[in-house]
């Protein structure tokens, strides 16, 4: 990872208030956690400047980390218009994955044209637990396509996502992460030390944090 890029996509994700903070007033997930972050970064495509930047970088990561790839895929949904723009970049064709087959028409999980033995890279908006992105790579190599990887734009560092992606034998470029976010959020004057602290104290216990 680099600490630059990771420095200015949390940056851009914060300005352009695709995440937000609220330490006092913490968030609920789905999973029932507590939480005083909360991510959107599809929001950072209303944002020229912060989208431009993204898919770039990402563009980048594959070029430089998965060289010579045939394919990007998506994950819907969070994943399907960065991942579009990063396969417009690279010239290269694009699909994505949905969660999970339609029930109607033609019952399409993969969307797009895929055949079996080619190679794709993965693009995701956000890694948290990391298993509905592992899920992807799944329904893929079920098709007998290889992943070589796959890269999102960031990641709370969880380290039960860390074991997933070692586990499944995937490997995970991210562009920024938690330290990324405390530091810009930080410079920006969105927090203090003592915000800080707390922010921190539940990235190491989220599923207990607040409780």
């Amino acid at each position: 990872m680099n600490k630059e890029v990771a420095k200015q996509v949390a940056g851009h994700l914060l300005q352009a208030q695709a995440i937000k903070l609220s330490p006092e007033k913490p968030f609920v997930w789905s999973s029932g956690w507590n939480s005083p972050i909360y991510c959107d970064n599809r929001v950072a495509l209303s944002y020229p400047q912060t989208r431009n930047y993204i898919k770039e970088a990402l563009a980048n990561v594959v070029k430089e980390q998965f060289a010579g790839v045939d394919i990007i895929v998506g994950v819907a949904t969070g994943g399907i218009a960065m991942g579009a723009l990063v396969a417009d970049i690279l010239g290269l064709p694009f699909a994505y994955v949905r969660p999970e087959p339609k029930k109607h028409g033609m019952g399409n999980q993969i969307e797009g044209r895929i055949e079996a033995g080619q190679t794709v890279v993965v693009i995701e908006d956000l890694i948290s637990t990391g298993g509905s992105s592992l899920k992807v790579v799944d329904v893929l190599r079920a098709q007998e396509i290889k992943v070589a990887g796959m890269a999102a734009i960031f990641t709370y560092g969880f380290e039960v996502a860390a074991k997933q992606f070692s586990a499944k034998e995937v490997d995970l470029i991210v562009l920024s992460n938690y330290s990324a976010l405390m530091e810009a959020a930080l410079g920006q004057g969105l927090i203090n030390k003592e915000q800080e602290a707390h922010l921190s104290a539940w990235r190491l216990s989220p599923d207990t944090w607040g409780k």
